[in-house]
């Protein structure tokens, strides 16, 4: 019984223990910010000022091309999840939701996700069909 009672008393010592280290301690801020390190590091490299003095510009059709085509070859949430699950005609709506903290300190990384305008979801069926939703 006591043997019981001593292993209780230092598993909870054990978690109290575990649970009195605090953020600073483990993850400390550090003195630059993100974009002051960015700038720092953008500013020490010398094969991208060199790179800029060999390029030439563009021309205007050469312009209008290179805006169209991150939106042709870029992948968004919306393109990833219709693609990946075939829905039979039905309004969604893609929401993102921002990295946040749970409880004050858990981490939770930004995330994607599509809430249907009806409740009931209806999927095609593999091959039924085969043109864009």
């Amino acid at each position: 019984m006591w043997k019981i009672k001593y292993y209780g008393i230092v598993c909870l010592a054990g978690l109290l223990a575990g649970c009195a280290t605090s953020k600073e301690t483990l993850l400390p801020a550090g003195e630059q910010t993100v974009l002051a390190m960015w700038q720092g590091n953008k500013a020490g490299h010398a094969t991208a000022s060199a790179r800029e003095t060999l390029r030439r510009s563009l021309t205007v059709s050469e312009r209008l091309r290179a805006l169209e085509e991150p939106y042709h070859y870029s992948r968004s949430a919306a393109q990833e999840i219709s693609q990946q699950f075939p829905r039979l005609p039905n309004p969604d709506m893609v929401m993102y939701v921002f990295p946040h903290l749970v409880a004050g300190n858990t981490p939770i990384p930004g995330y994607s996700t599509v809430f249907p305008f009806y409740s009931q979801v209806q999927y095609a069926l593999s091959g039924e069909r085969t043109e864009a939703l």
